[in-house]
């Protein structure tokens, strides 16, 4: 497999880290100069990169004024969830039959890694656990389009938590979700496809829950 990335591949996932781990926030403007500078590259590829990321929804062109974060309505946030969950529902059940002990002690172990990431405020290792958590279905998933898809959907919640807004309740939220993990292992150990696939669509992404967190 060729795991070499263009100069835009390079850029593009730079700009997604910069969303991540909060250096970009919602409404502000993306500076192509700072970025270029950054990464020591021109700014065509740059370019390429911003016009990708605002194809698939994670930014706004706006005349004269340039990239902006976007900044999703309520409205936009609930069909985003209703789409990922059918399609993060039908991975999951793809991937159901494929699964070896390997790959479940592997889920296990970052459910864990999740328990002690909230139990000590670290978020930052909580999204990367709970990404790592969802990848290992994914990455066996037959169907990589769809796979691409909801991958591409999901960068529209791309959100690091750091616990300074009411951490309370964001820990209360995140153990819930951690929870739902653990519903999913006994699915997926059951080879509950089906059941595992509505799970997915109607509680571990269910529209109500359509805020800028990480599943």
């Amino acid at each position: 497999m060729n795991n070499y990335l263009s100069l835009k591949d390079h850029v593009y996932n730079y700009i997604v880290e910069q969303i991540n781990n909060g250096t970009l926030i919602s409404r502000s403007k993306v500076n192509e100069n700072a970025i270029s500078e950054a990464l020591k590259v021109s700014r065509t590829p740059v370019r390429e990169a911003l016009i990708q990321l605002s194809s698939e929804g994670l930014l706004e062109n706006i005349p004269r004024k340039g990239f902006i974060i976007k900044n999703l309505s309520k409205e936009e946030a609930k069909e985003t969830f209703f789409i990922i969950g059918a399609l993060d529902g039908l991975a999951a059940s793809l991937a159901t039959p494929l699964l070896t002990e390997k790959h479940m002690k592997e889920m296990e172990f970052y459910i864990q890694s999740i328990d002690l990431a909230i139990n000590t405020g670290n978020f930052s290792m909580y999204h990367k656990m709970q990404e790592a958590f969802h990848n290992v279905y994914l990455s066996i998933c037959p169907n990589k389009s769809l796979v691409n898809l909801l991958l591409q959907l999901e960068k529209k919640f791309l959100k690091n938590f750091d616990g300074s807004a009411e951490p309370e309740l964001t820990t209360k939220r995140l153990t819930q979700t951690n929870n739902e993990h653990r519903k999913m292992m006994e699915l997926f150990r059951n080879g509950a496809s089906a059941e595992l696939e509505l799970f997915m669509k109607e509680v571990h992404w269910n529209t109500e829950k359509a805020e800028v967190i990480p599943l």
